[in-house]
C-alpha cells in the first residue's frame, strides 16, 4: 500500500486511491484535500472568534473546543461531497461512457453554497472584526461619545440638570437682590463722598461761591447735610441687605442641600449611563461599526474588507468547487466502471439463482404430483389405507365395555 503525503492527502479529500490514476486527478485530489486542511484551520479559528464574541471577547476557555468541533462537522460535509461520485446503474449492460454517471445534484452543492455563505456571516465575519479591532475601538468611542451626549440631554439626567439649573437660578436671583441694594448704597457712599468734596472745596473758597467758610444754612453747610443724608441712605440699604441675606439663609441652605443631592445623581445616572453604554461594544456593535467604516471610507477600507471577505468565502468553497468542475474526470468514471461491473454481476448472480429456484419448485412440484398420480392408482395402497382408515374410525368411535371399567376404577383410585 502506498504512503506518504499524497496518499494522506487523497484520504483527506475522502477519494479512493486504487481509482485515481492519472496525473491530473492526483494533482486535484490532492490539491482538494490541501483545501480541506486549509479550511479545517480557518473554520477552527473562526469558530473560536465567535465563541469569543458571542462572549463579549472575553476570551473564554471552551472556544477551542468549540471551534475544532465545527471545523469537523463543516469538513465532514466537504468529504463527504467531494467522495461522493453520481453513478447511474440503468442500463448496466451498457458501455457507452454517457450511462456511468447521473446528471450533477444541485441541491447538494446550493446546500454546500448556502453554508458557506452563512459561515461567511457568522465565522468570517468575527475574523474580521478581529482584524480591523483598533479602527473599531476608535469608532465605538466616538459613537459611546455620542450616545453619552444623547442620554446627557434626555431621560432622568436632563430633568436633574433643569432642576440644577432652576435652583442655580434662584441663587443668582437673591444674589442679585442682595447686590442690588449693595450697589445702591455704594452708590450713594460714593455721591455722598462727591458732595462732601465739593463742600470742601467750597468752605476754602475754590468752590461755587468762592466764599471761604462754611456758615449755617450756606451752600457748603447744604452740601454737608446731602452727604450725610446720603451715607444714612447707603446705611439703611446695607441694613436692608444684611436682612435680605439673613432671611434668604433658609432657603439658600435647603436649595444648597437639594443642589448636592441632584449633583450626586447625576453622577450616578452618568456613571450608570456609561456603564450601558461601554457594555454596547459587543458583536452588534461592532458589526454595525465596521459597516459603517466600510460606507463611509470604501475604497479605503470597505474595498479592502470585502477582498478578504471574498478570499475567505472562496477559500470556503475551494474544494467544492473544484469537485463540482471536475465531474465526469478518469476517477469518477473508474469509480462508476467498477460500481456498474458489482452491481452487475450482483444482479447476473441473483437473476441466476432466481431461476434455479423456479425450476427447482417446478421440478419438485412435478415429482410431487406424479407420486400422488401413482399413487392414486395402485390399488393395494387404496386397500390398505381403506382398512387403516376403517380401524381409526371404529376405535373412535366403538369403546370395549371392559375398558371403560378399568378406567373407572383408576378414576376412583386416583381420587
Amino acid at each position: 500500500m502506498r504512503t506518504g503525503l499524497g496518499h494522506l492527502l487523497l484520504r483527506v479529500a475522502n477519494v479512493n486511491p486504487r481509482s485515481v490514476t492519472t496525473h491530473s486527478d492526483r494533482v486535484l485530489y490532492r490539491s482538494i484535500g490541501v483545501f480541506i486542511l486549509l479550511y479545517f484551520l480557518y473554520a477552527t479559528i473562526g469558530g473560536a472568534a465567535f465563541v469569543d464574541a458571542s462572549s463579549g471577547y472575553r476570551h473564554p476557555w471552551y472556544q477551542w473546543l468549540v471551534g475544532p468541533l465545527v471545523a469537523i462537522g463543516v469538513v465532514a460535509y466537504d468529504r463527504a461531497v467531494v467522495g461522493r461520485v453520481a453513478i447511474s446503474y440503468e442500463y448496466l449492460d451498457s458501455t457507452d461512457p454517457r450511462h456511468l454517471l447521473r446528471p450533477p445534484t444541485l441541491g447538494l452543492y446550493l446546500g454546500r453554497l448556502g453554508l458557506a455563505l452563512l459561515f461567511a456571516v457568522v465565522v468570517t465575519e468575527p475574523l474580521m472584526l478581529a482584524r480591523y479591532r483598533g479602527e473599531i475601538d476608535a469608532r465605538l468611542a466616538v459613537a459611546h461619545s455620542d450616545q453619552l451626549s444623547r442620554l446627557d440631554e434626555g431621560g432622568a439626567v436632563a430633568g436633574y440638570q433643569a432642576r440644577l439649573a432652576e435652583l442655580r437660578q434662584a441663587t443668582k436671583d437673591d444674589d442679585a437682590a442682595v447686590r442690588t441694594l449693595s450697589d445702591r448704597a455704594a452708590g450713594k457712599r460714593r455721591d455722598a463722598r462727591t458732595l462732601y468734596r465739593q463742600a470742601l472745596a467750597d468752605s476754602a473758597g475754590s468752590g461755587v461761591t468762592h466764599s471761604p467758610g462754611c456758615p449755617r444754612d450756606g451752600y457748603c453747610d447744604n452740601l454737608v447735610r446731602r452727604s450725610r443724608a446720603l451715607d444714612d441712605q447707603a446705611a439703611a440699604l446695607d441694613r436692608q441687605a444684611a436682612d435680605l441675606q439673613r432671611d434668604q439663609r433658609s432657603e439658600r441652605a435647603a436649595r444648597a442641600d437639594e443642589q448636592s443631592r441632584l449633583t450626586a445623581l447625576v453622577s450616578t445616572e452618568r456613571a450608570a449611563n456609561a456603564v450601558a453604554v461601554r457594555g454596547d461594544s459587543g458583536f452588534g456593535a461592532r458589526t454595525a461599526a465596521m459597516w459603517h467604516m466600510i460606507t463611509a471610507d470604501f475604497w479605503g477600507v470597505g474595498l479592502y474588507y470585502l477582498g478578504i471577505a471574498l478570499l475567505l468565502v472562496a477559500l470556503d468553497c475551494a474544494a467544492i468547487g473544484l469537485k463540482f468542475a471536475s465531474r465526469g474526470n478518469a476517477y469518477e468514471r473508474n469509480e462508476a466502471r467498477a460500481a456498474r461491473l458489482r452491481e452487475h454481476e450482483a444482479a447476473l448472480i441473483h437473476e441466476r439463482e432466481v431461476h434455479d429456484a423456479r425450476t427447482y419448485g417446478d421440478a419438485t412440484a412435478k415429482v410431487v404430483a406424479d407420486g400422488i398420480e401413482a399413487a392414486s392408482h395402485d390399488v393395494q395402497l387404496a386397500h390398505a389405507a381403506t382398512e387403516r382408515a376403517r380401524a381409526v374410525l371404529h376405535t373412535a368411535v366403538v369403546v370395549d365395555p371392559a375398558e371403560l371399567e378399568r378406567r373407572f376404577w383408576r378414576d376412583r383410585i386416583e381420587a
